[in-house]
């Protein structure tokens, strides 16, 4: 086993990790800017060492900086996290080169999965059902002709992106052009890519992932599956497992095609393999996530079963302790994500937490970084935690966090708590019968055409000349959290823009956007 671990990460994850390797006897090597200087990883690593100023760029995205750390710590591997540099094939490649373990997939298999149009052509070859679309960018030229063979509605995606920059759902023919010049725009500003892909747009679906795990013995197995489809502008905010929507045939469907990919591409470590499930109970492949997930926490409520300690164990060269069969689920577990923003807009809410008070309670879980003094900037992801709530059915968990929510206290910053209560209190949430349509509805999108609550959660959004507001939104969050996605190392555009220039952006949109959320 390691003596000693680099976590190349910040916040939640990296206490979330540090936690895990102390009581596995590793010590553990935190890193920070200089806005995380006083940050609570720093405070519960065994040490810490300043990586650069509190641009990402210049701290937690460089390569030469984090293995240089690791150089004069002696560390003998590197835990990312998610975000940062989780799924950058390069920074693995540059472990590996360096001798330094990297806690994760192998840096080829890490690069295949993360072009998505290559994903798809290898999932195909694992025989996994796919949305129809085309495994290659798509030009210009050809996007009509491919469109109809398709049949609208289509998607028109980015070939490398995230955070739903670049996704639009064409309805009508005579849009296409149009959407596809603006997608190609944002997702160049966004990405610093044009590439673009079609697929067929999937009405009413929800976003269904299962957590699967191999070792470099040729064992894999899935730890079940989560239901991600509560989502706003295509990030997930409310997570839970097992999912509600699935009978135990479709259930049995999602795991053989995840394990089908894993081991067609001979992936190692932990990883979720993604899928959407349309009314019909059709799945289709959508992605690989080649990390550990933000929502990993649930998986380990119901089963158990530490899934941090695994990766470090599975990346030291040792076999999975256990067989599929071994494994047992328990109970359900769900998950509410905590960001600092403003519940009527989904803006982000800079500030100092002035006060603090966790929630407590059987079965109840928070995963955060959150100290009295703990600062929200502009220059990270905002995530402030996850508030996790296990029972022994679903009614019970959705109790459980519902209490978990109103007992929180905190001051000093905005937080989403009121949309969260509002999901979790919606009648179709309550029967399990909701999509990634969810908080599209809650927020009237149809009727607050101004509101950036209405950018498109799930698949995406609706388009043509009667939503002209909602594409300038677009191009107002292209602007605005460009600094953000930037933290995926794949932003060499929005890397360069002004912290200040962003935070401005939001002030101006604050004092003008209209629409008023139902919280």
């Amino acid at each position: 086993m390691f003596k000693k671990l680099l976590i190349a990460n910040r916040g939640e994850i990296a206490c979330r990790v540090i936690r895990t390797a102390r009581a596995m006897g590793i010590r553990t090597v935190a890193v920070y800017s200089d806005a995380d200087a006083k940050a609570l990883h720093v405070q519960q690593a065994d040490e810490a060492h300043r990586l650069g100023p509190s641009s990402a760029a210049q701290s937690y995205l460089s390569i030469d900086r984090i293995l240089g750390v690791a150089r004069r710590a002696g560390a003998d591997a590197i835990h990312p996290g998610y975000g940062f540099l989780s799924q950058n094939s390069a920074f693995a490649k540059a472990c590996a080169e360096a001798g330094v373990t990297f806690v994760g997939p192998k840096p080829e298999v890490m690069q295949a999965m993360g072009d998505k149009v290559l994903a798809r052509r290898l999932a195909q070859e694992a025989k996994l059902p796919l949305v129809p679309g085309v495994e290659r960018e798509v030009s210009d030229e050809e996007a009509m002709d491919i469109a109809e063979v398709l049949g609208f509605p289509v998607m028109v995606k980015a070939a490398e992106g995230g955070g739903g920059i670049g996704i639009r759902v064409v309805r009508r023919p005579n849009s296409l052009q149009r959407v596809l010049a603006r997608s190609r725009t944002l997702a160049e500003g966004a990405f610093g890519s044009r590439r673009m892909y079609l697929e067929r747009f999937v009405e009413d679906a929800s976003h269904v992932e299962v957590q699967v795990l191999a070792d470099e013995h040729g064992n894999a197995v899935h730890l079940f599956e989560r239901d991600c489809s509560v989502q706003r502008r295509n990030q997930k905010i409310v997570e839970e497992t097992p999912c509600p929507k699935l009978d135990d045939g479709l259930r049995q469907a999602l795991y053989d095609a995840a394990l089908s990919l894993v081991r067609h591409i001979k992936y190692t470590n932990a990883g979720t393999v993604e899928f959407l499930v349309d009314r019909q109970h059709r799945f289709y492949f959508l992605e690989m996530n080649t990390r550990l997930q933000v929502e990993h926490g649930i998986t380990e409520m119901v089963t158990g079963l530490d899934l941090v300690g695994l990766q470090l164990r599975v990346a030291a060269g040792e076999r999975l302790p256990f067989r599929q069969e071994d494994i047992q689920r328990k109970g359900h577990a769900i998950e509410g994500r905590l960001y600092p923003e403003e519940p009527e807009t989904f803006l982000p809410s800079l500030g100092t937490l002035r006060s603090f008070e966790a929630p407590q309670g059987e079965g109840v879980r928070l995963d955060s970084a959150l100290f009295v003094g703990y600062e929200v900037t502009p220059f990270y992801e905002p995530m402030l935690g996850k508030l996790m709530a296990w029972g022994k059915d679903r009614q019970e968990a959705i109790e459980r966090l519902e209490n978990a929510l109103r007992e929180m206290r905190l001051s000093g910053l905005t937080v989403n708590v009121p949309v969260l209560r509002a999901v979790l209190g919606d009648p179709t949430f309550r029967v399990g019968s909701y999509d990634c349509n969810l908080l599209t509805r809650l927020t009237g999108k149809r009727r607050h055409h101004r509101s950036l609550a209405q950018l498109p959660p799930g698949a995406g959004s609706a388009e043509g000349d009667e939503h002209e507001d909602e594409d300038e939104a677009q191009r107002e969050l292209a602007a605005a959290v460009g600094l953000a996605l930037a933290l995926s190392g794949r932003n060499p555009v929005a890397a360069k823009t002004p912290q200040w220039r962003q935070v401005g952006r939001l002030e101006q949109m604050r004092t003008r956007l209209g629409g008023r959320a139902p919280w």
